[in-house]
């Protein structure tokens, strides 16, 4: 009897961990159709942090562009949802790194964002800090000067 209420007890636990098991968390895939812009960040790359606020404004503002993060040291769990806060991230975080569903590599320079197109296909590699001008303009926004942006 012992046994089976350890082992009871152990299942239930498995099932109430902080860290995350996939479970209603957001994959590239759940965004076809749509322009998926996707930006590798860490929170020791201050250029990361400063566009931050570009890529909430982007992800707001654009019905059909939808923005990921991907935390570039691998973060989970509680370190990873203190960034998000402490970062006022407003789009959602992959908990995993799409570099190899893409057929991409893992980049080496941070700030660097991914561009998708509707159908999934990889059509820019932008290396650097991105404003949301330069964002809307990569994802094929109609826009013609930072002032255009809605």
């Amino acid at each position: 009897m012992r046994i089976f209420i350890v082992l009871l007890t152990a299942f239930v636990l498995s099932g109430c961990s902080t860290e995350d098991k996939g479970k209603n968390q957001p994959d590239v895939a759940d965004f076809s159709g749509q322009w998926v812009v996707i930006n590798y960040w860490a929170k020791w790359c201050k250029p990361c942090l400063q566009e931050i606020p570009e890529l909430n404004e982007l992800d707001h503002k654009f019905d059909n562009v939808s923005v990921l993060g991907v935390n570039y040291d691998g973060a989970i769990g509680e370190d990873l949802a203190q960034q998000i806060s402490d970062f006022s991230i407003k789009f959602p975080v992959l908990r995993y790194d799409p570099a190899k569903q893409l057929g991409t590599r893992r980049p080496s320079v941070l700030p660097t964002t991914l561009i998708l197109n509707p159908q999934g296909e990889l059509t820019a590699t932008l290396v650097g800090p991105q404003t949301v001008h330069s964002l809307a303009k990569a994802t094929h926004q109609i826009v013609s000067t930072p002032q255009d942006i809605p």
